[in-house]
């Protein structure tokens, strides 16, 4: 098995089902013996370019485990999912279980320049 990080963009319109629509992937991960070394929910974040005239995302981070030919499963069910606007899924070279910068509080400057 292959280590992967699966990195989701969702329609904003779906953030309050974007668990559940997270946890069809988790599922068939898990129904192909596959494993999630690490789950994230970034919530929604301003895109850089609009994207089908959005312009915020709903985004999700996976970290798995999963066969080479398992793979092509999950991305076409990425593809054909109308309400992933992107996805970029990345190998690795072993599982990632720590928490993501992402998730990281942000760093205020206390100070001021005068």
């Amino acid at each position: 098995m292959k280590h992967y990080e699966v990195v989701l963009m969702l329609h904003p319109d779906q953030s309050d089902q974007a668990s559940a629509i997270v946890g069809r992937y988790v599922d068939l991960i898990k129904a192909k013996g596959g494993k999630i070394h690490r789950q994230e929910d970034w919530g929604r974040k301003s895109l850089a370019y609009p994207i089908n005239k959005l312009h915020k995302a709903h985004y999700a981070l996976l970290n798995i485990e999963l066969k080479p030919t398992d793979l092509k499963e999950l991305t076409d069910g990425l593809r054909f999912n109308d309400f992933v606007l992107r996805y970029l899924i990345t190998n690795m070279k072993e599982a990632v279980t720590t928490p993501s910068v992402m998730l990281e509080p942000r760093k205020t400057n206390d100070h001021q320049d005068n």
